[in-house]
Parts: structure tokens; C-alpha cells; sequence
């Protein structure tokens, strides 16, 4: 900032030979704060050492820091202390990354291939991938952790906030329909005339109150009868009174009574409790569903997500500053309260905001609320992404995560501050997940940024919670000591099948061909993947303290078959697992009164934990493959591959169903990506297939993506040219997929997408 009175800054545009100037008092203030603006030819401005987009500095200035106490020119400074000080420590982080493949790959190789366990293990120690475990215990000591986090057992969603309409449903999704979610869905079975349609079908209706019946009586048991039974709820000498006709009874557990709500002296509500999750019963015997129900039931309202990710990385598709202005601005609503979105309701627009919390009058005649909303995670990107947003004096891209923790850390300020709308957090902490970090030393590195980033934002000293992905082979090995560092901050560990199957080819490429995807799935490194992430979490004390996660149930529109298979989840010893809607979240749900988790960790604790080396055993290919299962392979995983890359290099769209070849809708982001592409690359390596193969499968599967997006107006075909900018990204993430750093997509797509939206 120059002396004086005024500050003076000019710019000179070459080739036009003009020069201009301007100028504005010193003491000119903004939303209260004073910055000093010197603008460039590209659009930047000078803060604290570092060249800011425009776009982003005025973000960050007129809605964020306003109400934060956080100074804007101390804000930037920070930024680029952190740059200057971290900086060259990630780029030393990511070349041993680097390093370390390449010393496996030589491995491999100079062993012919031939994988001895001991040998093999030996060796990863010796170069340091194996680090032994400290010879202190790992305790886990984080404190003021949200109960939704701790020790409520319930779903958990992972949603894009660069949408706001996707994610305002995901805030919302603390409390969903159980009638609408088995009407809607596959839940129940079509059968007998209980279609689904446009209109109401009673037929079906009264189906879903028969399996709403069934749920109620397995979570909370009458003493008398069945709820199919039921006339009539009553609270009397402030207990619930159940009627069966003249007949009365109550529950077989009163307790699990915890609230009601009246209306002119009539009972509109009644709240049950079974696992610390809510039922609340809604009636109403005048309304269009009530009058169908004997009892007057018009709605059953369950407690569903406790939990849901504000995503920064897999599922959003931001390479610039302008998304990732979008991406700040949409969590910076949700911390202040504020968030809007236009949506589409019986066919006029309505403004969706979140919810505010409920309350209720409770048995012993006090009153009870409950929260209207999730509480919410923020998922930065991993240390590998480099962004243009914010670049060194010299131009240099600086690391994406050095942005995210600060900006996304400075949105968090409401509600730490209390100057949001609501409180996200109850106990002062914001929740930040961490992905694709390898081993503990990035562990360490990660906090401390946490810690360089809280002293910049005045907060309380570990007020910022680290979530850490085992979703990176480095990470899952030495899953105890990555924790290590984070014993103060680590709130969630969580498995990804998906980018941890990318990583396990990548690292192991030169060790052989990798059998078939759903192949994989069943090889003893998985099982003891998943068994070590909850083992791991024992032993670290984390249960009780933080969530130990599960992954996702990718299939959106198969319900019935969630519901079957989705409560392996809490019985594997997982407090939290991905869902991929609200509607999921809600019957995902009702596992977690099936099974007490808390029960179930503890016989958990008694068993044998998962062996390492059987953790280190690559799912390498073990028979010779016929042509036919070849083909399919190659054409599943390019149908996969095609069907993400177009919306994403081509419209931006950074997770969304993508019908498979056999037009089943999958829940994908790139993750998905990961592990297409590197299964392909590893094949074509090993010559499992040819170029020519892969090209011809590729051309055959944009025909087949083109025909399953015909009915998408902002949709451009690939083929039959398959010469444009989103068919080629995926052509590069395949034969450029073994030189790729561990097989991560992110660079091809972001090279890609900045070259679409140049091309427009």
C-alpha cells in the first residue's frame, strides 16, 4: 500500500501502448474493512503476496469475512504465509509419492512378478511405505464433538456444493418421509395392483402402512395388538395411550415415549426414540392420507441423515475461479443460514431454505427440540490439486487444499462465531474431511495447515476437526499412525471401495493384470481393507468419539435391494455409511434400529484384527480370460468411463446417475473414474488388450452413451467423429494412465475442462 493519502496504482497494457490510472482515498472502506486492490491485466489483485482473481477476492470480501472479526489483508497475508512456508513441503510430499512407485514398480519387476509375502513386506519397510508402529498407544483425544458425529449411529450423505438445490436437500435430509420413501421407490413391490403413477393408488398405500406397520412393531412393541391394529394414540397422565378399539395398551419400553405436540386439545404428533433416533408419528384423521388410516396416521417422519458432506472434491467439477467461487459462496450460505434455491413444486417455483428445528412438549411436561437440519462435513481437495485461483507473485499455481482450509475454514467462522442463523455445530467445532492422503507424514503435514490456519482465523485450538479418508493403500497400511498426528482433531475414518481399488492397480501395476472388477470385490484384500478400518478405529478409541465409516450404496433407484444388503454396514461395526439421495437416507435409516451399533462394536473388539499382509495382496488376474469376458470387461468399464467423462469435461457436472451398460442408474463421481481407467490401462500394459481394442470399444460405447443422453438438450454426441474435447479425456486417462500420479483423473479432467469451457 503506498504512503500518503491516496493509493495509486496503474497498469500498462502493451501491445495497445496505453496506459491507465486510478485512484481512490486510502481510508476507502468496504463492508467495514479496508483492502488494498491493485488490479492486473488478468483480472487479479495483489493480497498478501500472492495474485488473487477478482472474482474470488470480492467473494471472500463482501459475503464471507463480514461477521468472521476476521481482518481481509490479514486473511490473504496468512494465505500467503502459508504458501511460502508449506509450499515447498508438498511438493517434497508429492515427489515421494512418486518415488515410492517407482521403487515398487522396480520391485515387481526385478522379482519376475513372483509376489513373496514376507519378502514383499520386507521390503516395503525397508524403503519406508511400512513405517512401525510409535512406541506409545494411539488414544484419541478429540473433545466437543457433535453427538451426530460421535455417538448417534445414522446415515451419512455426500453431496456436491457447487449445486445448491442438491445440497439443500442434503442439509434438509435430517428428518424424511418413511411413507413417501417405500411409496416411491422399489421398497415395495409393485405386485396386486400396488403400481406406482402419477395419482395416488390406495392399493399401494395402504402396502406402505403395512411394512410402516412392521417396522413400528419390530422398534417400538406394544404391549398389546400391532399397529395395524390401532384406532387411536392418545397422552394421558403424560403417558401414550394406544387404543385397539375399546381396548388399551402402551408400549412395552414407555420410555421410548418422548414427545408429543396437540392441537385444540387433540394429539397431531407423537415421538418415539429407539437407538437415539426419533419417529415421529404424524396424525391427522381429516387429511387425504389420514382418513385411510384407522388410526388417523398421515404421515410416519423419521430421523434419517445425521450427517452429510459438503463436497469440495470427487463430486464437483471445479478447475477454475469462477466454480470454485460457486463452491465457497454455496458452503459460506449453508454456515450463515442463509441458503436459497429456486426449486420446482406442483408445477410453480418455490424458494427451499433450511429447515429450522422442532420442537415438542415432552411426558414429563417440559419441552423438547430436536434439529431441523444435518450437521454437516466440508471435504477440501487432497494435496495433489494445484489451482489457478490464486497464484504466487510469479504466477505460479499454488496448492488447491492451502485455499480450501482457509476460505471454507473463514465461512465456518459464522457458525463458530454464533453470527449464522442457525448453529451447524452445537459443540464449536467445524468438521473438515480429508482425501487421498498417503501416510502419516501427509497426515502430519495436513495438521499442521490446521493448526497455521486456525491461529490465522482466531479460532480455538482444535476447534477444526480432520475427517481422513482410508481410501490410499499408503494410508489403509499404516492406518493407526496416520492417526497419530490428528489424535486431537480426527473425528472420521471412512472406506471408498472405489478410489481404493484405483490406488491398489496403480501402485501394484507392474506386479501382473488385476482380475475383473466384481472379481475383485471378492479377494481377501478387501475384506481386510474394511476389517482394518474398523479394528484400526478400535484400537484407536475412536468409537464413541468420532465415526468409523462405510461406503457408498451407488444404486439410487434399487431400494429393495439396499435395504437387504446395506445393513452389512452397521453390522460390520460402521456407525456411518454413504447414501446417495435423502430417500436413501431415510431407509438406510431404519437399519440403525435393526442393529444397535454400540452393541456391535463391542463383540466386535473381541475378534482377531485383520491381517496386513493379506491387506498388501494385490487381486492379480490368476486364469487365462476367454475373448467374450474380455470384451465385456473392456466395453462395461468404457460405458462406465464415456458415461461420466462427457457431462463432466462437457457440462460440467461433477456427480450425476450414469446409466451402466445394462441402463441401471449408478451414483458416480471419480471415483468411479479411477478405478475404470486404471483397470483398462493395467490390461492394455499387460497386453490382456490391445489399443486397437480399446479404441474400438471406446468408439462403440460413445454410441451407446450418445443413445442413453438422447433425451438431454445441453448433451453433445460423440460419436460417430469421437474427436472432441470430452472423448479425448477419456482416451488420455486411459493410455496415459500408468505415468498418471496414483492413477488419479483429476488432472486430465481439469485440463480438459479448462480446454471446453476455453473452446465456448
Amino acid at each position: 500500500q503506498a504512503s500518503g493519502t491516496m493509493l495509486l496504482t496503474r497498469f500498462t497494457r502493451i501491445g495497445a501502448r496505453a496506459t491507465c490510472a486510478f485512484s481512490f482515498p486510502r481510508n476507502t472502506t468496504r463492508i467495514g474493512v479496508r483492502v488494498a486492490f491493485v488490479r492486473l491485466m488478468s483480472g487479479r489483485v495483489d493480497l498478501g503476496g500472492l495474485k488473487v482473481d477478482e472474482r474470488l477476492a470480492k467473494l471472500v470480501q463482501d459475503e464471507i469475512a463480514p461477521g468472521t472479526g476476521v481482518d481481509v489483508n490479514k486473511f490473504w497475508a496468512s494465505l500467503g504465509d502459508i504458501v511460502k512456508e508449506l509450499g515447498p513441503r508438498n511438493k517434497e510430499l508429492l515427489n515421494k509419492r512418486d518415488d515410492f512407485q517407482k521403487k515398487i514398480d522396480e520391485y515387481h519387476l526385478e522379482n519376475n512378478r513372483v509376489i513373496d509375502k514376507k519378502h514383499y513386506m520386507d521390503f516395503l519397510k525397508q524403503i519406508g511405505y511400512l513405517v512401525p508402529e510409535g512406541d506409545s498407544p494411539v488414544q484419541v483425544a478429540t473433545t466437543k464433538v457433535d453427538p451426530e458425529i460421535a455417538t448417534i449411529a445414522g446415515p451419512q450423505l455426500v453431496c456436491p456444493v457447487d449445486n445448491p438445490r442438491f445440497i439443500l436437500n442434503a442439509a434438509n435430509a435430517r428428518w424424511g418421509s418413511l411413507m413417501d420413501a417405500l411409496y416411491g421407490t422399489d421398497a415395495v413391490p409393485e405386485d396386486d395392483g400396488a403400481t406406482r403413477g402419477n395419482q395416488y393408488n390406495p392399493t399401494r398405500g395402504a402396502k406402505v402402512f403395512e411394512q410402516a406397520h412392521r417396522y413400528m412393531d419390530d422398534f417400538f412393541p406394544l404391549a398389546a395388538k400391532k399397529y395395524g391394529d390401532v384406532t387411536a394414540f392418545a397422552v394421558e397422565d403424560n403417558k401414550l395411550v394406544v387404543s385397539i378399539g375399546s381396548e388399551k395398551t402402551e408400549l412395552v419400553q414407555p420410555e421410548q415415549f418422548v414427545g408429543f405436540r396437540k392441537s385444540n386439545g387433540v394429539v397431531t404428533s407423537i415421538l418415539l426414540k429407539n437407538n437415539n433416533l426419533h419417529f415421529d408419528i404424524q396424525i391427522d384423521k381429516d387429511s387425504a392420507i389420514g382418513k385411510t388410516h384407522k388410526a388417523g396416521i398421515k404421515d410416519i417422519v423419521i430421523e434419517s441423515a445425521m450427517s452429510a458432506i459438503a463436497d469440495c472434491e470427487d463430486s464437483v467439477a471445479a478447475v477454475d475461479a469462477e466454480d470454485k467461487v460457486q463452491v465457497y459462496r454455496t458452503w459460506t450460505g449453508l454456515m450463515k443460514g442463509t441458503l436459497g434455491a429456486q426449486m420446482s413444486k406442483g408445477g410453480s417455483s418455490v424458494t427451499r431454505t433450511m429447515n429450522p428445528d422442532i420442537t415438542w412438549d415432552t411426558p414429563d411436561g417440559k419441552t423438547v427440540t430436536l434439529p431441523g437440519r444435518v450437521v454437516l462435513l466440508v471435504r477440501n481437495v487432497g494435496i495433489h490439486l494445484y489451482t489457478d485461483a490464486v497464484t504466487t507473485a510469479d504466477g505460479q499455481e499454488i496448492p488447491e487444499h492451502f485455499l480450501d482450509m482457509m476460505v471454507t475454514g473463514l465461512a465456518a467462522c459464522h457458525d463458530l462465531k454464533g453470527t449464522g442463523k442457525f448453529h451447524n455445530s452445537r459443540t464449536g467445532s467445524a468438521y473438515i474431511v480429508r482425501p487421498k492422503m498417503h501416510g502419516p507424514e501427509e497426515v502430519g503435514f495436513v495438521v499442521s495447515l490446521f493448526d497455521k490456519a486456525e491461529a490465522a482465523l482466531g479460532l480455538e485450538k482444535h476447534s477444526l476437526k480432520m475427517g481422513i479418508m482410508d481410501e490410499e493403500r499408503r494410508t489403509s497400511a499404516n492406518l493407526l499412525e496416520c492417526m497419530r498426528p490428528a489424535v486431537n482433531r480426527v473425528v472420521f475414518i471412512n472406506t471408498g471401495f472405489l478410489d481404493r481399488c484405483g490406488d491398489e492397480i496403480h501402485t501394484s501395476f507392474e506386479a501382473g493384470p488385476v482380475l475383473c472388477k466384481d472379481e475383485i470385490k471378492k479377494q481377501v484384500w478387501i475384506k481386510a481393507y474394511e476389517d482394518n478400518n474398523v479394528d484400526v478405529g478400535f484400537k484407536a478409541g475412536l468409537d464413541g468419539k468420532g465415526q468409523i465409516g462405510k461406503g457408498m450404496w451407488a444404486a439410487p433407484e434399487n431400494m429393495r435391494q439396499m435395504l437387504k444388503e446395506k445393513i452389512g454396514h452397521p453390522m460390520a461395526g460402521a456407525n456411518t455409511a454413504w447414501v446417495p439421495s435423502p430417500t436413501a437416507a431415510t431407509l438406510h435409516a431404519l437399519h440403525y434400529h435393526m442393529v444397535n451399533v454400540q452393541n456391535v462394536q463391542k463383540n466386535l473388539k473381541l475378534r482377531t484384527p485383520a491381517k496386513l499382509e493379506d491387506l498388501l495382496t494385490p487381486p492379480l488376474l490368476d486364469r487365462k480370460l476367454s475373448p467374450e469376458e474380455v470384451e465385456k470387461e473392456l466395453d462395461n468399464n468404457n460405458q462406465g468411463l464415456l458415461g461420466y467423462v462427457v457431462r463432466w469435461v462437457g457440462q460440467g457436472v461433477g456427480c450425476s446417475k450414469v446409466p451402466d451398460a445394462n441402463n441401471v442408474q449408478l451414483m458416480e463421481d471419480r471415483a468411479t473414474l479411477r478405478i475404470s481407467s486404471q483397470h483398462i490401462a493395467n490390461w492394455l500394459h499387460h497386453k490382456i488388450i490391445t489399443k486397437d481394442q480399446v479404441m474400438a470399444s471406446m468408439r462403440k460405447m460413445a454410441a451407446v452413451v450418445d443413445e442413453q443422453n438422447k433425451g438431454d438438450p445441453n448433451y453433445t454426441p460423440m460419436a460417430p467423429a469421437c474427436d472432441g474435447i470430452e472423448f479425448q479425456a477419456g482416451v488420455d486417462m486411459i493410455f496415459k494412465g500408468k505415468e498418471t500420479p496414483n492413477g488419479l483423473t483429476e488432472f486430465t479432467l481439469t485440463k480438459k475442462r479448462r480446454e471446453y469451457k476455453a473452446s465456448k
